[in-house]
C-alpha cells in the first residue's frame, strides 16, 4: 500500500470459489488508521517537467472563453475535455506552475492539479488473502423456498428488512442504480440479468469511454465494484446472493485506475454521465485521490473540491440521488480537528491535521450527497466507521469482525457477502459495503415513487428509517474502554445519522 488505509470504503476481502462464500474471520485491527513518523505531506506539484492532470473550473453553461483556452495554450496546457454544463476543463501540463499561472486568468474561478503523481498513478495492492469455500462448508448452506442459495448466509438482508421487502417487491427494471468505482464485472450470472449497458461507461482518463465492456475490471484489478453492484442489484434468480433490490438495473461507471486510484477528473466524468444517462441513484464507495480530505483553503485543494461538487450538484438537479460511505478510519467528522497520516496517497504521504469543516472527503462530505455510516450484524456501529454529529445521514450494515459483531445462524461470517469478477463470490467489509445497501433501498423508495425527485427520494429514505439511539458506552471490544462516543438523540445522531435504513418501509409507504 502507499497508504496506512485503503481509498476504497472496505476493510477486507474474501474471495469465494465457484458456488459459494468462505467463513474466513478478519482480524479487527485491520481498518485501523495508525500515526506515522512519515515527512509531512510534499507540496501538489512536481518540478522535474512531468505530466500532471488539472480541472480548471470557469463560469457554467458556457464552455472556455477564447481568452481561458489561449491562457491554457500559453501555459502548456492540452484540454482533455471540458464539461460545459458544469464549467469543468481537464486539461494535462508539464509545468508545475500551471494551475498558480491559469488561476490569475480572467474567468478561471479555481484551478488545482488533481494528483501528485505523474501520470500514470503508482501502484498499489488490495488487502486479504483468498480462500475457496470447501465441500463440507459448502454443504453446510440449505436455503429454504424462495431464498437464492446463498442467501441463508446474508445476514445483512433481515437487518434492513429487504428479505420482508421482496414479498412486496423486487423493484422496477426502471430504475437504474450507478456504482461509480472500479468496474463492473456484467458478465457474472448474478449482475448479467440486470445490468445497463447503456449507463455503463468507463471514465478513468476523464472523459467517457464507451467502447463495449470499458466499464469491466481486468483480472489485475480490484473486484471491489462489482461486490457492490451485487450488494444493490443482485438478481433473484436461483443463483448465488440477493441484492437489496434484485429487480432494479444497476450500471457499472469506472473511475478507478488499474491501481484503484480515484482520480477527481474520472469522478467529475463519472457524475456527469448518470446525471445525462437516465441514471437514478448514484452508489460511491470511495474517497477522490490523492487528499483524504482535500482542504477548502488550499487553492489546488479548493479546485477538486469545486470540480466534484458542480458534478454532485449537477447530477441531483438531473434527479439523481448520490449516496456516499463515511469511510472505515474511525474518525469522529465532527471533530474540531483531525490527524490525517495519508495525503496525498500518491506521492509521499505525512502526518497533516485538519478542520472537517473545511477540508472535505469527497464526495462524502459534499452537500445533498446521503453520507453512510456501517453497522454491523448485532445492530452497533461498525469497530472501524467513522462518524460524526451533522455528517452522518442514515446507517446500514457494512459487516464487523465477528469477535464483535457475530452474526445469527445460518450466516456464520459477519463480513457482507456478495458476486466477485469471474463467476464467484466472497466476503468484503466496510463503509463500501453499507452504502450499496442504503443505494438500494434508495432504488426501492424510487420505484415506489417513480415520480420522485432526488429531494423526495432522500426524505422518505430518512423518514422511513428505524430510529437508532447511541450506543452509550460504545466499547465496542469489550475492553472496559469507551472506543467511541455518540452525540445526538434517537432519532438524529452521530453514530446512525437518522437510523438504519428500512427497505420494507420502502415498498410499503
Amino acid at each position: 500500500m502507499t497508504a496506512p488505509h485503503p481509498r476504497l470504503r472496505r476493510a477486507i476481502t474474501f474471495p469465494l470459489g465457484m458456488a459459494m462464500a468462505t467463513a474466513f474471520a478478519f482480524l479487527p485491527n485491520l481498518t485501523a488508521v495508525a500515526a506515522t513518523d512519515a515527512p509531512v505531506a510534499t507540496p501538489a506539484t512536481v518540478s522535474d517537467g512531468t505530466t500532471l492532470s488539472y480541472v480548471v473550473n470557469v463560469r457554467p453553461g458556457h464552455g472556455p472563453s477564447g481568452i481561458v483556452k489561449r491562457a491554457i495554450e500559453r501555459a502548456g496546457g492540452t484540454i482533455v475535455t471540458s464539461y460545459d454544463e458544469i464549467g469543468v476543463i481537464v486539461v494535462h501540463a508539464a509545468d508545475p506552475d500551471f494551475a498558480r499561472t491559469i488561476r490569475r486568468v480572467p474567468g478561471v474561478e479555481s484551478a488545482g492539479n488533481t494528483r501528485t503523481a505523474p501520470l500514470p498513478a503508482q501502484s498499489t495492492a488490495d488487502e486479504g488473502a483468498p480462500r475457496a469455500l470447501t465441500a463440507q462448508e459448502l454443504g453446510d448452506v440449505h436455503a429454504t423456498g424462495g431464498q437464492d442459495p446463498l442467501e441463508p448466509l446474508q445476514w445483512d438482508l433481515g437487518a434492513i428488512k429487504a428479505d420482508q421487502a421482496h414479498e412486496k417487491s423486487l423493484g422496477s427494471p426502471k430504475v437504474t442504480v450507478a456504482v461509480i468505482d472500479t468496474g463492473v464485472d456484467d458478465t457474472h450470472p448474478d449482475l448479467a440479468p440486470n445490468f445497463d449497458r447503456k449507463a455503463s461507461v468507463n471514465c478513468v482518463s476523464g472523459k467517457p469511454d464507451t467502447t463495449d465492456g470499458a466499464w469491466r475490471p481486468t483480472a489485475e484489478e480490484s473486484p471491489h465494484g462489482t461486490h457492490v453492484a451485487g450488494e444493490i442489484a443482485a438478481a433473484k434468480n436461483g443463483i448465488g446472493v440477493t441484492g437489496v433490490a434484485p429487480g432494479v438495473k444497476v450500471a457499472g461507471i469506472k473511475v478507478g485506475t488499474t491501481d484503484a486510484f480515484f482520480y477527481v477528473e474520472a469522478v467529475v466524468c463519472g457524475f456527469v454521465w448518470a446525471a445525462e444517462h437516465g441514471v437514478d441513484v448514484t452508489n460511491n464507495s470511495y474517497y477522490t485521490d490523492p487528499w483524504y480530505f482535500n482542504c477548502t483553503t488550499d487553492p489546488d485543494q479548493k479546485a477538486l473540491v469545486d470540480a466534484v461538487g458542480r458534478a454532485t450538484r449537477y447530477a441531483e438537479r438531473k434527479g439523481v440521488v448520490n449516496v456516499a460511505a463515511a469511510g472505515n478510519s474511525r474518525y469522529d467528522l465532527a471533530a474540531d480537528e483531525i490527524t490525517d497520516p495519508a495525503s496525498p496517497n500518491d506521492g509521499t504521504p505525512g502526518d497533516r491535521v485538519i478542520d472537517p469543516s473545511e477540508c472535505l472527503d469527497l464526495p462524502t462530505q459534499l452537500p445533498g450527497v446521503v453520507t453512510v455510516a456501517s453497522t454491523g450484524a448485532k445492530d452497533l456501529k461498525s469497530s472501524f466507521s467513522n462518524y460524526g454529529l451533522g455528517v452522518i445521514d442514515i446507517a446500514a450494515p457494512g459487516g464487523d469482525t465477528t469477535a464483535y459483531q457475530p452474526p445469527a445462524s445460518p450466516a456464520t461470517n459477519g463480513a457482507i457477502l456478495g458476486p466477485l469478477p469471474g463467476g464467484t463470490w466472497g466476503y468484503m467489509a466496510g463503509t463500501s459495503m453499507a452504502s450499496p445497501h442504503v443505494a438500494g433501498v434508495a432504488a426501492l423508495i424510487k420505484s415506489t415513487h417513480p415520480h420522485a425527485s432526488a429531494a423526495l427520494v432522500k426524505a422518505l429514505l430518512y423518514a422511513e428509517a428505524d430510529a437508532t439511539p447511541c450506543t452509550d458506552p460504545y466499547d465496542i471490544n469489550g475492553d472496559g474502554k469507551v472506543d467511541a462516543v455518540c452525540e445526538g438523540a434517537r432519532n438524529y445522531n452521530g453514530f446512525y445519522g437518522v437510523g438504519i435504513a428500512n427497505a420494507l418501509a420502502a415498498v410499503t409507504r
